[in-house]
């Protein structure tokens, strides 16, 4: 406000800023409204910002008396340049809400119902939870589930109902919703996998893009069952994300997935039967982010614990030379899972040619270097390990240069 003295008490105690929707918590003190629900329920903090007491609920209360305050004092400070704060907008109610859901069950006024509630939860932090407990979440995966279907049942009656469902797809995403809210949504909405599987085989790139990152949402708060259960067809379409990127988010999301599923049942070789080994290794190599990089590590070591995926890795000519090459190069966790994955294979795929080709891309060599510089104990022994195992074919070798010939460890 420049020069003019703002009376403190028309200051949000969080931003310092002059408040436009005064409200009061429990306990007794006023902020401004968007200032205290993104302390609330953005930053998921359960306590009073200035008192420090817990809030037993997040009820807000207006403070018309203190509003009225700075509606006068803005109307007097008008010709120093002060313009008047419009009155606010009543929050959205949960009725509201419900009464909007009901009425997009209707085919003629489904569209302009979702659009009213995608304008609703674009709004605050406060009107997506407040969407949540009305049960938007299980409702717009219902129409997603119901409409998401073979092409030739697109269009009935002239209504084209994907277009339903791709802005209840936007819509649930943009939700964010909680982790129990995922948990109802799978207990309401059964094989609702299934259905966004079907979205990320017939949708157009942003509706894939939705798909991708909801699945990522669900598969953190599946239970083991669920995961296990995971279908083929799921991780076919996950391999298509990661084949044809929609986007680097997607991407990323679509790793995620996988670092999460593999671990579980035969996960593993459903994810080398659909051709995630070979996918993984080109990424690798195009990718110069450290993060994707990494990730695509911590997959290949999960893959590499199976026979199938060893056989995958191994069968691609450049999979040995580019995993020895990220040692060292790209970060701690990513020399880690390197070394790991070529544990694995010299350990358990160690046929003559597989050594020979260890010796010629430089990943025996890198392996002697490891003992020679600053890196964790875990890496150093697991390295000194693998060149253990291989002394005979790999000791004398002249692959490993002088200088690193020391270093090669004694039985």
């Amino acid at each position: 406000m420049g020069e003019i003295d703002v009376p403190h008490y028309f200051l949000c105690p969080i931003s310092l800023e002059i408040m436009k929707d005064p409200v009061t918590l429990c306990t007794g003190i006023t902020y401004d409204r968007s200032s205290i629900e993104r302390w609330i329920f953005s930053s998921k903090k359960k306590t009073c910002p200035v008192t420090k007491q817990e809030l037993p609920d997040s009820d807000l209360t207006p403070n018309h008396a203190v509003r009225r305050l700075i509606q006068g004092w803005c109307i007097a400070n008008a010709s120093n340049g002060v313009e008047r704060i419009p009155t606010p907008k009543p929050p959205i109610e949960k009725a509201q809400i419900i009464k909007l859901l009901e009425e997009s069950r209707l085919p003629n006024l489904q569209m302009k119902s979702l659009q009213k509630l995608k304008l609703i939860v674009s709004e605050s932090e406060r009107n997506k939870r407040c969407a949540e407990s009305a049960g938007a979440g299980d409702f717009l995966a219902s129409i997603i589930k119901k409409n998401y279907v073979s092409t030739e049942e697109k269009i009935n009656n002239g209504f084209d109902y994907t277009i339903a469902s791709d802005e209840a797809l936007s819509i649930l995403y943009h939700l964010q919703m909680s982790e129990e809210g995922f948990h109802s949504l799978i207990a309401k909405n059964g094989e609702f996998v299934q259905t966004l599987t079907r979205v990320l085989q017939q949708g157009h790139y942003q509706s894939r893009s939705y798909a991708i990152l909801l699945l990522k949402s669900i598969v953190k708060v599946f239970e083991p069952v669920h995961l296990i259960g995971l279908r083929c067809g799921t991780f076919r379409e996950i391999m298509n994300v990661l084949r044809d990127p929609i986007s680097n988010q997607a991407t990323k999301a679509a790793l995620q997935i996988l670092i999460e599923i593999c671990p579980w049942g035969r996960n593993r070789v459903k994810a080398a039967d659909a051709g995630a080994v070979p996918l993984l290794i080109e990424l690798i190599l195009e990718t110069t982010e450290k993060r994707v990089c990494e990730m695509v590590l911590v997959l290949l070591d999960q893959l590499c614990g199976c026979a199938e995926g060893r056989a995958e890795f191994l069968g691609h000519s450049a999979g040995i030379a580019i995993v020895a090459k990220k040692i060292i190069r790209v970060s701690h966790l990513a020399s880690e899972k390197a070394v790991r994955i070529l544990y694995s294979i010299a350990k358990f795929s160690a046929t003559s040619s597989v050594l020979h080709e260890m010796l010629q891309v430089g990943a025996a060599s890198k392996l002697c270097f490891l003992l020679q510089v600053e890196c964790s104990m875990k890496i150093k022994e697991k390295a000194k390990e693998i060149l253990m195992l291989h002394s005979r074919a790999w000791k004398n070798s002249p692959c490993i240069p002088l200088h690193l010939v020391s270093t090669y460890p004694s039985l």
